[in-house]
């Protein structure tokens, strides 16, 4: 089933392995989209937030599904050596890095590829004429429709891609000269192969409406990307733009981690949660559990730094977690950690009730997919 590189990243080379991986996924994104509707039904969320995190898991439900194509007829006899899905079956339980990046450099020469392959109409007709006339297995030709489907993805758009530039949404004007914005950007971390999705709100006292002004604007999205690594804390990315931008104030930043996967039949991770997938001993495609991370740092009040001889900026003090004297080491106003998984493996987590588990929120998927809030 599995062919290991190295330590950590494994190729899905069997077939069915390989697809029940993209169903499983296929399913855990979509519950995802309806835990976030539960915390924007609590509070959690603000509708604009919702929106924009939805986007983000909605489209790496795109990205699963056109690896999926890419990857379709793995193990077979196609003719042409085209690899395997390669996972970080120790860190994330996603795809690694690497995957997507080539997605990217596909993405820029999908209509290259389609011109040069039969239309799918052209390639199912000759798939049907093999079958009845040779009575053979079109492998070729079904290899062939799994390549132009994946194009075909491709060249819809909307992918989880590994470097998602930062967007702007307008939230209103607080005064003629003030208003206010929330960026919205995502990246794959390569060094742990999972993606993570940023909301930043600022306030924009510019002569210029940030996204209409183009000096600031390309300078800020260079700026967030550049600074858009796991390691740095939220308090280290949020100084560094309030400092580099005069006028645009930081109020707010988030960072939501999506992942780890767990799943017994396709990672090897540590700690209690493995442990509970085994013993929930569950059915095929409940074998799985989701952690996500949100961190959130919200400015706490406003100082006026000199500027020069006759000026002053506002500078953001922010509040840190002020429990056990972790803020500091967080970086973050606050850090929660979340989790999702099926009923039985939950059974099994509230039964041994593991340390650090306490305050972890926990999302259960039951009958018909509903998500329900433990």
């Amino acid at each position: 089933m599995i062919d290991a590189p190295d330590h950590d990243h494994v190729g899905l080379t069997d077939l069915f392995a390989s697809r029940r991986y993209f169903r499983k996924f296929e399913a855990i994104t979509g519950h995802l989209t309806r835990v976030a509707a539960t915390m924007e039904t609590e509070g959690t969320l603000g509708k604009t937030e919702l929106r924009l995190l939805t986007r983000y898991v909605m489209a790496l439900t795109f990205t699963f599904r056109a690896l999926s194509m890419k990857y379709l007829l793995v193990g077979r006899d196609t003719g042409r050596f085209f690899g395997s899905l390669t996972i970080d079956e120790h860190e994330s339980g996603f795809p690694v890095a690497t995957e997507l990046m080539t997605m990217a450099n596909d993405a820029q020469q999908a209509d290259k590829h389609l011109a040069n392959l039969p239309s799918e109409t052209a390639l199912k007709d000759e798939m049907v004429r093999v079958i009845v006339s040779q009575r053979q297995i079109p492998t070729k030709l079904q290899f062939a429709l799994s390549q132009r489907l994946y194009y075909q993805e491709l060249l819809r758009g909307e992918l989880f891609w590994a470097q998602n530039d930062p967007d702007c949404v307008w939230l209103g004007d607080i005064s003629a000269d003030r208003r206010r914005f929330l960026l919205h950007w995502a990246v794959y971390d390569s060094q742990v192969n999972l993606p993570v999705v940023y909301l930043m709100e600022v306030e924009d006292t510019g002569r210029t409406a940030l996204p209409k002004d183009q000096r600031r604007w390309p300078g800020v999205q260079a700026h967030l990307i550049a600074q858009s690594l796991g390691g740095l804390k939220l308090l280290t990315i949020a100084q560094g733009f309030d400092g580099d931008f005069a006028d645009l104030h930081p109020k707010r930043l988030r960072r939501f981690h999506l992942g780890p996967m767990y799943s017994s039949a396709y990672t090897r991770q540590s700690g209690p949660l493995p442990e509970v997938l085994a013993n929930a001993a569950a059915p095929e495609g409940q074998d799985w559990a989701l952690v996500w991370t949100a961190e959130d740092l919200q400015s706490e009040h406003v100082i006026q730094e000199r500027a020069g001889w006759f000026s002053k900026v506002e500078r953001q003090v922010f509040a840190l977690d002020p429990f056990s004297g972790r803020g500091a080491e967080t970086g973050a106003t606050r850090t929660e950690r979340a989790i999702i998984l099926p009923q039985r493996p939950f059974q099994v987590l509230a039964e041994r009730n593991p340390p650090g588990f306490a305050d972890v929120r926990k999302f259960v998927v039951g009958a018909g997919g509903r998500v329900l809030r433990y």
